[in-house]
């Protein structure tokens, strides 16, 4: 009997999507130490399946189910801030309640406010807003339920917009706006900045811009979406925003990071920080390609289209996955073995991993 056979039943091979995390975690971390290697996240009772990792914001985690659930975990903060933003779960993955019951497809969370996007591209917020990090255009200190975030100008909703262009119904400002894009595609959250990319592949960022974290080449507050001018004429496909700092990737694989670079989170090799978007070229990425980007509070990480993950920054806790506590100021391979990464997502102080892993099940 071979060792895909047991006791006459042959046995074949399955794929499933498991979630890996590393870091730090105040209420998940075991006896509160951080996690230097990656270990598996339980699924909840409420899913079949792991959909997407989300990375997390200041004390807690979130990933998406398989039926476009948003679901937190590690909220720790007996003063009820990352409660408000993440939901009373504890060391335990749970559903999150959104007033939608459209599927979310992304998600982000920063110190204290959190966006998700849905499939129709409609973009919720929640959370502190006092550098206009909700894009609501006031410095509104607390929103305590999802809101609408009106990214782009519109008069229709979701992707359908595009139908409404073509027939003539959106004025001449709402004509310009639709050189942005119709609908959001992807969104992040940084310490007390956002960023989204439309279908387009124009980059929009918002709220807090001490340290150029909001790519504009100056380090003035953004109260409501502004396009990225220095990437006229690329397309962006990922972006992710950390507590002082944002990197995204082009279509083409390039990586580009602005804003705070106290840890070498920009993944440059030296320290100034940069308040317009600036291209890596480290040596480690020579021949790559990125597909993924995330960052953490003072970290980031890619996925690139190998299948390899590359991450650099603050190493504190152990989030950069590389065995030890060593910061790194450009992208550092990340040894992983066994599995087939699939997306890298990190959170305040840890990293997640949604890996494919081969499992063997009978064959019927």
């Amino acid at each position: 009997m071979n060792g895909n056979e047991t006791e006459g039943v042959k046995m074949e091979e399955c794929k499933e999507m498991a979630v890996y995390m590393w870091g730090y975690l105040p209420g998940a971390s075991p006896e509160k130490s951080p996690m230097l290697s990656p270990v598996p996240v339980r699924l909840p009772t409420s899913a079949s399946s792991w959909k997407d990792v989300c990375g997390g914001g200041c004390g807690f985690a979130m990933a998406i189910s398989d039926c476009g659930k948003l679901i937190t975990w590690g909220s720790a903060d007996d003063e009820g801030q990352s409660y408000l933003t993440s939901g009373k779960h504890g060391e335990t993955p749970e559903p999150f309640a959104l007033p939608t019951e459209a599927s979310i497809v992304k998600a982000g969370a920063g110190w204290a406010h959190c966006v998700s996007v849905t499939d129709m591209g409609q973009v919720w917020g929640w959370g502190y807003g006092g550098e206009g990090q909700l894009g609501l255009g006031s410095r509104i200190k607390m929103v305590s339920s999802p809101h609408l975030i009106p990214c782009i100008e519109q008069t229709t909703s979701g992707k359908d917009r595009s139908q409404a262009v073509h027939q003539g119904s959106l004025s001449s400002q709402m004509q310009l706006s639709k050189a942005y894009g119709s609908y959001v595609k992807e969104i992040t959250c940084g310490g007390r900045h956002s960023a989204v990319i439309t279908d387009a592949g124009a980059l929009l960022t918002f709220g807090w811009g001490l340290y150029g974290q909001c790519g504009q080449g100056s380090t003035s507050d953004l109260l409501k979406p502004t396009c990225v001018s220095s990437f006229s004429g690329i397309q962006v496909l990922g972006v992710a925003a950390g507590l002082w700092h944002t990197v995204c990737i082009a279509v083409d694989g390039q990586v580009y990071a602005f804003g705070g670079n106290q840890f070498g989170q920009l993944g440059t090799g030296a320290e100034q920080a940069e308040t317009s978007p600036r291209q890596l070229d480290a040596a480690s990425l020579e021949g790559k390609h990125a597909k993924m980007v995330s960052c953490g509070a003072r970290h980031s990480a890619i996925l690139t289209d190998d299948g390899r993950v590359l991450s650099w920054g603050w190493n504190k806790y152990g989030q950069l996955g590389l065995g030890d506590t060593i910061d790194r100021n450009t992208p550092a391979p990340v040894p992983i073995d066994g599995c087939l990464p699939k997306n890298v997502a990190c959170g305040w102080w840890h990293t997640l991993l949604l890996a494919e892993t081969p499992i063997w099940a009978p064959n019927s």
